[in-house]
């Protein structure tokens, strides 16, 4: 059992992602970080919006972070 899966689509010396970082760690969620840089796809699906997160395989939050957006999202999976 564990909670649905949490990633942090982020880049290099983005404000904004460290802010997501350090926001997801706060409220003591595990998260899977990804480097849209890597993947040009990625890149040139969330270059504008990140930080972006995904929970669960769904976009809660992006451009910053929304708490309760991101807690309502959050499942225990069996």
């Amino acid at each position: 059992m564990g909670r649905s899966r949490v990633i942090l689509y982020s880049r290099p010396r983005c404000h904004l992602c460290d802010e997501a970082r350090e926001a997801l760690a706060g409220m003591r969620i595990g998260f899977e970080e990804v480097d849209i840089e890597d993947d040009e796809t990625l890149h040139a699906a969330f270059l504008d919006r990140i930080p972006v997160i995904e929970i669960a395989g769904r976009v809660v939050s992006e451009l910053g972070v929304d708490e309760a957006a991101i807690r309502a999202a959050i499942t225990w999976e069996s």
